[in-house]
Formats: C-alpha cells, structure tokens, sequence
C-alpha cells in the first residue's frame, strides 16, 4: 500500500522502515516533515493511506481533502485521536486506526523522573555546577517516602505510576471513572476528585482528553489543592488550564510544576525553535518559574515504545490492506 507520512522526523523513518522491513518493505512509504492539514493534505494525492501523528490537523476539511484525492485510511501513529474529527471520517467512509498501547513505562518513567527532578531541584544543581557553583541553598527537597501522590486516570499509565511511586513508599490515592482492581491491588485507594485533590502533595495526571477533561485543572480545582503542591502533567495538554495554573504558581498555591505537553503546543513541540522568538505568551510566562520544568512531548519516547508504535502502525496499515479493516479502528460508533 501507498502511504504519505506526515510530521515525519529522522526517528520516524528508523523505526516505520524497520517495521515495514520485517513484513518484507510490503508498503511504500513516502515521508513528508510537514503537518498534515488542509492544505499540506494535497501531498497525499497518489496514496491509500496517510499516517499523522498528535499535531497533525484532521478537521473536516483536511478529512475531506484526503478522501477526494482517493485516500481510504488514516494511520495514528499515536493513542490519542482528540485531534480527529470522528464524525467526518464516517461520513466520508474513512478508517481510522490508532496505537492504543506502546510503552506505558515509557511514559510512567519519565514522570517519575520529572518528580525526582522537581523535587530535589537537579535542574537548578546541574546549572550551578556547570558554573562553578557548589552552594546547597535553594536545593531542598522532601522524601518521598510516605508523601502522598493523587493520580488522576488509571489506565495502564496511571497503573505503572502507582507502581512506581508504591516503590517510594508513598501514598497513592486514584481518580477515576472506571476503577481498576489493580490499582487497589498494588496498595492504592480510589477517593472522591474533590479528596484528591486535598490530600494529595503530588498530582499527576493521566487521563484522555475529552469534553469532560478538558480544563479538569482550572481555578477552582487548584484552590482545592493543598498549598505548595507538585502538579505533574504528561497526559493532555489541555486537561490543564495554563493561565489558571500561572495564577497559581504566581499566588504560591502550587509548588512546582512538571509539563511535557502544554494546550497550545501544535506551533511549538518537535520542533528546533532556538533561533526564534516564542510567541505564546503563556507559555513564555512558564517557561520564567524557575519551579516549572518542561520538556517537549518527550515522556513517549524510549526505543521500546518507538519500536511498538511502528510495529502497530504497520500492522493497522496490514490489515487494512488485507481485510478492509484495521485492527484497532477508531469511530463514532465504538465510542458510544
């Protein structure tokens, strides 16, 4: 099958040619660096298939460029499909698929390390030692053990997390809609939104974004929060209400912060914007705390999860090729 892959990095092409390779380079894939959006959509003439990834535009209008221009699948090299319009791909008879799972450690690690990292301030000490500054002022920290950490979304992330902090000797306190026996098999307690966000000195947040998540960290759920917590964000970037979240760094209500999505951030992650200005003024608003750290949609991105999405991703286009169906579709209809 012809496939046009968009937003395609170096890192992309390694580990797709690999997993086309191992299915004897049945595909031919042509790789585009651009987002896929209405107007980039026109590169796709030719192919089946297009595969995109989280930052890529799949609006309507982008939707229905690509049908006219005869292509039938569109490849997810990702979980989340938020930024899909589901009820125009039905309408115009496209497939949807999706990489429902990689490496849920991949992601739970790097969270556990944007806490370690937070917490005893390693980011401040690398910086002072670089400079010759050997000074302990400004670099305490607290133990985990025995802290308490509110994990909010319990699918297989927020599950490895649990794992983790369990490992520390904390407290782990879960929200969800949907509990998991799991979660209570490893030591942790389901509580009441409202509970978690008051006990917690940690959150961490791990659930999908959908019109119910969306702005689930805003003002008033920050004022429920004790003072000085750490809030952790490597889920969805808009399950998170950045002005509010400055307003509560500013007041002294939060901590510190650990971000490695951000709401806005289509016009700025995977990509080398050194030698530009940043624009978002909210986000250069963040990036002035020194008790904020951000990293740039990286928690995915280990060999063991890159080497995983490929292999599904190939395996969605496979299928779809052999049966008319991928194997892990994404619709109106499974939705409901």
């Amino acid at each position: 099958m012809d496939v046009a892959v968009f937003s395609s990095k170096t890192y992309d092409r390694e580990f797709l040619d690999a997993a086309n390779a191992a299915q004897h380079g049945h595909h031919a894939l042509s790789y585009f660096e651009v987002r896929l959006n209405e107007k980039s959509a026109v590169l796709a003439a030719g192919h089946t298939a297009v595969c995109a990834f989280v930052n890529d535009h799949l609006g309507r209008a982008t939707l229905a460029a690509l049908a006219a221009q005869g292509v039938k699948l569109v490849a997810l090299r990702s979980a989340g499909f938020n930024h899909v319009d589901l009820a125009a791909a039905q309408d115009l008879h496209l497939t949807i698929a999706r990489v429902p799972s990689y490496s849920p450690e991949a992601v739970a690690e790097h969270t556990a390390a944007l806490i370690l990292c937070l917490n005893r301030k390693i980011h401040k000490a690398f910086a002072r030692v670089r400079e010759g500054n050997f000074s302990l002022e400004g670099l305490l920290g607290f133990d985990l053990c025995a802290r308490t950490v509110g994990i909010i979304g319990t699918g297989k992330i927020g599950l490895a997390v649990a794992r983790i902090m369990r490992g520390f000797g904390c407290r782990v306190l879960a929200c969800d809609p949907q509990p998991d026996p799991q979660l209570n098999a490893l030591g942790g307690v389901y509580v009441a939104l409202d509970d978690l966000l008051a006990q917690s000195d940690i959150i961490s947040l791990h659930c999908p974004l959908n019109p119910q998540t969306r702005h689930l960290i805003d003002g008033p759920a920050i004022e429920r929060m004790k003072r000085g917590v750490m809030l952790i964000n490597t889920s969805r970037g808009a399950v998170v209400d950045a002005k509010a979240l400055i307003a509560g760094l500013k007041q002294g209500k939060i901590g510190s912060v650990g971000l490695d999505v951000y709401e806005e951030e289509g016009d700025l992650f995977f990509e080398d914007l050194s030698d530009q200005m940043i624009h978002d003024d909210v986000f250069a608003r963040l990036l002035t705390f020194p008790n904020v750290l951000i990293t740039g949609h990286q928690a995915f991105f280990t060999r063991e999860a890159m080497t995983a999405i490929a292999e599904t991703t190939i395996g969605n286009i496979s299928s779809f090729e052999r049966t008319g169906a991928a194997l892990h579709e994404v619709s109106v209809e499974k939705l409901v």
